[in-house]
């Protein structure tokens, strides 16, 4: 099995930051690619940002020039830098990953358990 732990969360004021982290764990043999998603109360659950196994990365328009995803591979780690927070970011983020548990075996999705991320106006 395949866990994916989330930190770095909590409450910060309009224009403060966090750095959320994710660390996977378990059987792996490769990870392809991590990301982050978030999911505000009654909304749906929306992609903030990913990043390849390569480092190519991608963002949600509305967190542009203000998040920064990157990733350890050798820690199988990915984080958020998350600046300029506004009340609208609120939400809990959750990491994901795409795993190869073997190196026959097709990749599969994991997700993490989320941290809430909370801007205070």
């Amino acid at each position: 099995q395949v866990q994916l732990v989330e930190s770095g969360g909590g409450l910060v004021q309009t224009g403060g930051s966090l750095r959320l982290s994710c660390s996977a764990s378990g059987s792996i043999f490769i990870i392809n690619a991590m990301g982050w998603y978030r999911q505000a109360p009654g909304k749906q659950r929306e992609l903030v940002a990913s990043i390849t196994r390569g480092g190519t990365t991608n963002y949600a328009d509305s967190v542009k020039d203000r998040f920064t995803i990157s990733r350890d591979n050798a820690k199988n780690t990915v984080y958020l830098q998350v600046n300029s927070l506004k009340p609208e970011d609120t939400a809990v983020y959750y990491c994901n990953a795409e795993v190869r548990v073997r190196t026959w075996s097709p990749l599969q999705n994991y997700w993490g358990q989320g941290t809430q991320v909370t801007v205070s106006s």
